[in-house]
């Protein structure tokens, strides 16, 4: 313990490694401990890999589902399944080694082991074979994570029953899944197995798919996905679950009727939320139902300990861990910095067709009784979007009818994640539907689509 750091992060995810980063950049001693790789369990096993598998699904389709429409002539497409699966592997290599190499150029001291709170502003560590040591710290950031949460009746076994860790490993392509929860996680793991044609369910509590997002978006999603061949049940929950030698039985529960169905599935993949991950010896920390508390400054209850990103709670995404980081870091070292909280994010789902929201949608602006109007454009009318025969889908912003700001955004459809930037920007700012209607968007775009809804809320869109 000869050193002594001014910040110890636990958990190299991307609100450790980003905070650890951010506090090297300040000018201090930083230490980042891992247990797993650098990058978390996002850019080895979540947000990266998934998009490297998806990539693989959407090219499959379009040579045997499109080439038609482009005047291609293609005869028999194979895959080689265990490319597909080596491929996204290979991209999160990549990107792993790509923050060692941060870290490197940082100074950031990169410890493997896995990290606890102790006394006194130490961390310990315990490695691979046991061995543990104690480092001191002024500050400790605790950026631990989550992990797949399991059904108490259904128990992961890595291999029937599994996570989405396990899902973008599995060695063999199943004939059949059974997918539990038609959040982000569960409605890309759909669309990506039935793009290479294994037999789909997906099932939902719920009354649709992706019930964060706006209903329409949730309609038109589940109307494509029926459309692709996705079997799709909301409004019923799983009762009660047998492993067999042939793989899962489900017994199924409409919520509205009560009537049950037993379903077989060669695997089933529970993507029903996540569990927090807390580092050793987190008794001494404030927990709500499981997740750490932390005051306006990411503090905990203890003095000098911190918590961000996923292990804080909802949302858990990659890039709020990643917002939080900086902002508690700046809390830290910054004198008379006041960390901001996470508010107006984006949220995005890669399937396919993409799904892509910020800010209200139309049922929370009416549970908060504001008021509001909507513009919408459909990607049928968009020349970029028939051009690329991608036209599925709308942009749908709901506007102040008072002072013009953007009040959310829901974009279903072709490039939907990249181009809901657009309008973060705009909520962020508080730019108003004249300010987008004035700026000049080039053409042919998919960007065009943003332009076009804005002015229809006002009665302005020239294209419908």
């Amino acid at each position: 313990m000869a050193t002594t750091y001014d910040l110890i992060v636990i958990g190299g995810g991307p609100a450790g490694y980003v905070g650890a980063i951010r506090a090297a950049q300040l000018g201090k001693k930083v230490a980042c401990v891992e247990n797993d790789r650098a990058g978390g369990t996002c850019l080895n096993w979540g947000c990266i890999p998934t998009k490297a598998l998806l990539k693989n699904a959407e090219m499959y389709q379009n040579l045997t589902k499109k080439a038609d429409d482009f005047g291609l002539k293609i005869g028999s497409v194979e895959y080689d399944w265990e490319k597909v699966i080596g491929r996204s592997r290979g991209v999160s290599d990549k990107l792993a080694g790509g923050i060692e190499f941060l870290f490197k150029k940082n100074k950031v001291d990169y410890i493997r082991g896995t990290g606890g709170l102790a006394a006194n502003g130490k961390v310990e560590v315990v490695d691979a074979d046991g061995k543990s040591e104690l480092y001191a710290a002024e500050n400790v950031l605790v950026a631990t994570g989550c992990v797949s949460r399991q059904l108490p009746f259904l128990p992961f076994d890595g291999k029937t029953v599994i996570g989405s860790k396990e899902a973008m490993t599995i060695a063999k392509q199943p004939k059949s899944i059974a997918i539990i929860g038609a959040g982000a996680i569960g409605v890309e793991f759909a669309y990506f197995f039935n793009a290479f044609g294994t037999e789909v369910l997906l099932i939902e509590m719920e009354d649709r798919l992706l019930p964060v997002e706006d209903r329409e978006v949730s309609a038109t999603l589940e109307k494509s996905f029926k459309k692709q061949g996705i079997e799709v049940l909301t409004k019923t929950k799983t009762a009660e679950a047998k492993v067999t030698k042939k793989g899962v039985t489900l017994t199924l529960e409409n919520i509205d009727s009560g009537e049950t169905k037993d379903i077989d599935a060669e695997v089933c993949l529970v993507a029903v939320g996540v569990a927090p991950v807390l580092p050793a010896n987190a008794e001494q920390l404030k927990l709500d139902r499981g997740f750490i508390e932390v005051d306006d400054r990411y503090q905990t209850n203890v003095p000098n300990v911190y918590a961000v990103g996923d292990i804080t709670g909802p949302p858990w995404l990659a890039h709020t861990a990643s917002y939080e980081a900086i902002q508690a870091v700046d809390g830290m070292f910054k004198e008379g910095y006041s960390p901001k909280k996470v508010g107006v994010f984006p949220g995005c789902t890669y399937a396919h067709p993409e799904v892509a929201s910020v800010g209200l949608t139309e049922e929370a602006a009416k549970e908060k009784g504001i008021d509001y109007k909507v513009g919408k454009f459909p990607f049928q009318a968009s020349g970029r979007a028939l051009a690329v025969a991608d036209a599925e889908g709308f942009v749908k912003v709901l506007i102040d009818p008072q002072y013009g700001e953007i009040l959310g955004a829901h974009i279903i459809g072709a490039g939907a994640t990249e181009l809901i930037a657009e309008m973060g920007l705009a909520i962020n700012t508080e730019s108003t539907y004249e300010d987008i209607e004035a700026t000049i968007h080039a053409h042919p775009t998919l960007a065009e689509a943003i332009h076009e809804a804005t002015s229809d809320a006002f009665g302005h869109a020239i294209h419908i």
